[in-house]
């Protein structure tokens, strides 16, 4: 049987001659000890468990702290690295840009400086052609010229051009 505060605050003792009943008194103190123990352990066993509990919700909290901490660290390294990467390639991405205009615009050089060099290439052949025919017509007419004074100092009178010979193989 439990006892409880109410029950300890109502006992009330047989009286006999010399006081109360002795046995009586022992037995309900002897049921008191017995509870009070019985709280008593109980209570220690309470208070061990809620400081283990405490314990625990303490650890759990440092853990969830370092989590948070690690969380927001991670994301800022995050945020950064991906600030990091769009930087360079925005940088990556302009060096070529740069690159191109330049190999564009060195090409378009280049085509340039080869359209006058063959302009002047065209231009020299044709004058070396026009210099060459006119080198032929120089010398064709100084062939006739020798073939005409040849016949005239060797009193023949020329017959007139052989079939398949022009007038500058003559001599």
């Amino acid at each position: 049987m439990k006892i409880t505060p109410l029950d300890i605050q109502q006992m009330v003792f047989r009286t006999k001659l010399r006081g109360y009943d002795r046995e009586e008194v022992n037995r309900f103190l002897e049921e008191l000890a017995q509870t009070v123990e019985s709280l008593n352990r109980d209570n220690a066993l309470l208070r061990e468990r809620l400081a283990m509990t405490e314990q625990q919700v303490s650890e759990l909290k440092r853990t969830e702290t370092t989590l948070s901490n690690t969380l927001v660290a991670a994301q800022s390294l995050a945020d950064d690295v991906k600030r990091s990467a769009n930087r360079d390639a925005e940088l990556i991405v302009k060096e070529a840009e740069l690159k191109a205009g330049e190999v564009v615009r060195q090409a378009r050089v280049e085509l340039g400086e080869t359209q006058r060099d063959l302009s002047l290439l065209q231009k020299q052949r044709l004058l070396m052609v026009e210099r060459m025919r006119a080198t032929l017509h120089t010398f064709e007419r100084m062939l006739d010229v020798e073939s005409a004074e040849a016949y005239q100092d060797s009193g023949v009178v020329p017959e007139g051009k052989m079939e398949g010979e022009s007038s500058s193989t003559r001599s």
